[in-house]
């Protein structure tokens, strides 16, 4: 399957992060866009057509009546799914799942051909929290859409960074270089600082998404960066925030001492998962979807293109440890 010319692409979403990119990308390739959502969360892009619906709510007959080329869809509710892939089966259709999906995150260089899901959770009740359970309602909503539509494209991201980044996990990152770069103070980063690491700029992902469905590309693939390691990863963080901060590595164990946590939240060092995930969660080998088409961007830009945003909107979230208590901590495990 290959589109030529304008597309009619329906998004299931399109007003934050990664839905919204998905539509601004889509936009800048010439295509119409519909996006389908509750209009709570936030506008759609210029140029983009709001078909306001509650997905617990039947599929209104605007959207029915319209035949789409492709329809993305980034839900974890497996009837939300559903319900869409009855009504646009004939579509070219990307479902945006995730990493989670996998039962094994200790194989190195695992790929969406070898490493074996969790099992599928059906059901919309609330079955708890945690990574495993929604790693498992998206396996659900994957299954749905692979048997259910002509064209199926799934798409595992990681951790998506860049602008708009409404977790702030990512965004500590260039928040503390910059913080560094005015005040001249060390940096603290866990170990093993060698630790292998993935993300995706949104930016990237989005563009990746549109791409996919003008070219008709099926399958199931990840959506992050080749590996690296973390000191790599900060390299390039400190070079876009102009930064060359003296790096004072930790190890888990005072940082525990220190009551420091990991990945996200007060007093936590996001993007360190420490002993939350085995070593293969974050070291896939992504060969397949650079082949498809997936390119990443310099993260030195992706952390630029961070800091403006932060500039122009400083009341967003970012999470994770103050200056303060960077220091505070730094003091302490130093004597």
């Amino acid at each position: 399957m290959r589109f030529g010319g304008t597309m009619r692409i329906l998004l299931l979403g399109g007003t934050v992060f990664l839905s919204r990119a998905v539509a601004e990308a889509a936009l800048a390739h010439g295509h119409d866009v519909t996006c389908a959502a509750r209009g709570v969360s936030g506008t759609v892009p210029d140029g983009a057509t709001l078909v306001p619906w509650d997905r617990a709510d039947a599929v209104p007959a605007e959207l029915t009546s319209t035949p789409f080329d492709a329809v993305v869809d980034v839900s974890r509710i497996p009837s939300h799914v559903r319900s869409a892939v009855a009504a646009f089966p004939d579509a070219h259709w990307t479902f945006v799942s995730t990493i989670n999906v996998y039962a094994d995150t200790a194989t190195l260089g695992g790929t969406p051909a070898t490493l074996p899901l969790l099992d599928p959770i059906e059901t919309d009740e609330d079955p708890g929290d945690g990574p495993d359970v929604y790693g498992a309602m998206k396996v659900a909503c994957e299954n749905t859409v692979r048997t259910g539509v002509a064209a199926a494209l799934v798409i595992r991201p990681g951790l998506i960074v860049g602008p708009g980044d409404p977790s702030g996990r990512f965004t500590y990152w260039p928040a503390r270089f910059a913080e560094a770069a005015q005040d001249g103070l060390p940096v603290l980063v866990p170990e093993p600082t060698d630790a292998s690491v993935q993300l995706v700029d949104v930016r990237d992902l989005a563009e990746w998404i549109v791409t996919a469905a003008e070219v008709g590309t099926v399958g199931d693939f990840d959506a992050v960066c080749p590996p690296l390691p973390r000191s790599e990863l900060l390299a390039k963080v400190a070079d876009g925030a102009g930064a060359l901060p003296e790096l004072v590595p930790v190890s888990p164990e005072l940082l525990a001492e220190h009551e420091v946590v990991p990945w996200s939240g007060p007093r936590s060092i996001p993007f360190w998962a420490a002993d939350l995930v085995d070593s293969g969660f974050m070291a896939h080998d992504v060969t397949s979807s650079l082949e498809a088409g997936l390119t990443i961007r310099p993260f030195a830009e992706t952390t630029r293109d961070t800091l403006a945003w932060l500039g122009a909107t400083p009341d967003v979230k970012v999470t994770g440890l103050t200056r303060e208590e960077e220091q505070a901590v730094l003091a302490a495990v130093r004597g």
